[in-house]
């Protein structure tokens, strides 16, 4: 299948992070600093993936403040033309750091929040941040930049979903994303406890569906299911390798930002073949594209086009097998699997005792 040019790159330029938040997707075995790229290895590929067709650069970690380069990266990417997003949990986010990233060139922001309160919400992040997170919007708001918020949500934190809300509205948010656990690395290892209940997402519905509606050209509303509970799984975003790819700190090329869980993939390095190489010929980037590689269950379903087949990665943790129909799909040969994780304690040990298929 011939694909066509990225738009979006999300750049993560370090794992280290001030925060130990339960539901990261960072993998297991963090990168450590003397294995993340240098300045001039990641101004190659900022230029290299402009030259690819990517419009959009998203600067993540990890937390990216966390690396002393970081004005120099925006502004060459700037240059270079692409939007910029700055994707940040707000610690270490001065007026004086955020008025030089903007005179270099930073577009937006993107703030993470764990709860509506400050008592929560450090308990999450474990470390006392909710505070500085507040600040970091202010400033973010007198600078004219347009703010995301985004929230992790979860057990720990479904019940205070309106109040979530009315804290985005007083931050000034243009666009709040209330994403539901996503359970890759640090998630996954943590899924028991992060798991929310058929109750909350009950209860979640309606509040979500009043907010956009009230909302409506204020602030945007986006709430990313909670699939497990689902008939049929998420889109893997537009498709494998479609639009977008992620780069982690050592240089690694990733279809998706949780392709690493994939253990079966070959993944490149961008420090080593140029992208271009990688975006179009690579194993990685071919090998979930299009719609060849589908079981016949995906294959002769009429949603093939619209979920993709559901999410590769989840497909693998669950099966071993990262071509398989996602098994949150009801029509999945494995859906069992899911309602295994889903049932009582019991059950939810027979799974872990049997283990994915591999």
């Amino acid at each position: 299948m011939t694909a066509d040019a990225p738009l979006g790159l999300t750049a993560e330029l370090t794992h280290r992070c001030p925060l130990h938040c339960p539901y990261c997707s960072n993998p297991l075995e963090l990168l450590t600093r003397d294995a993340e790229l240098n300045t001039e290895q990641w101004k190659d590929i900022l230029t290299q993936a402009r030259e690819l067709g990517v419009l959009q650069v998203h600067f993540s970690g990890g937390e990216p403040l966390g690396r002393p380069d970081l004005p120099e990266l925006i502004e060459h990417t700037a240059n270079l033309g692409a939007y910029v997003n700055l994707v940040t949990s707000g610690l270490g986010l001065t007026e004086e750091r955020l008025t030089d990233l903007v005179d270099r060139g930073l577009s937006h922001v993107q703030l993470s929040v764990q709860a509506a309160d400050a008592e929560r919400a450090n308990k999450i992040a474990g470390t006392r941040a909710h505070h500085h997170k507040l600040a970091a919007a202010e400033l973010i708001k007198q600078t004219g930049l347009p703010l995301s918020v985004n929230v992790v949500l979860h057990r720990a934190n479904h019940d205070q979903l309106a109040g979530i809300i009315a804290l985005a509205e007083q931050m000034g948010a243009d666009r709040l994303e209330l994403a539901n656990t996503q359970y890759y690395g640090w998630a996954l290892r943590n899924r028991d406890q992060l798991m929310p209940t058929r109750e909350q997402l009950a209860a979640a519905e309606p509040v979500v569906r009043a907010a956009i509606d009230r909302l409506k050209g204020q602030m945007q509303v986006i709430y990313v299911i909670a699939d497990y509970y689902e008939e049929y799984p998420k889109p893997c975003m537009y498709g494998w390798g479609a639009r977008q790819l992620t780069i982690a700190p050592d240089g690694t090329v990733l279809p998706c930002p949780a392709a690493g869980a994939i253990e079966t993939l070959n993944l490149d390095n961008a420090a080593l073949t140029p992208l271009h190489q990688i975006w179009y010929g690579s194993e990685s980037f071919n090998a979930y594209r299009g719609e060849d590689w589908m079981s016949d269950t995906c294959r002769s379903c009429d949603r093939r086009g619209l979920d993709f087949g559901g999410c590769r990665c989840q497909a693998f943790l669950l099966t071993g097998d990262g071509a398989a129909t996602d098994p949150v799909c009801k029509k999945s040969p494995d859906r069992a699997l899911v309602d295994l994780i889903l049932g009582t304690p019991k059950k939810q040990a027979e799974f872990l005792m049997r283990g994915p298929r591999r």
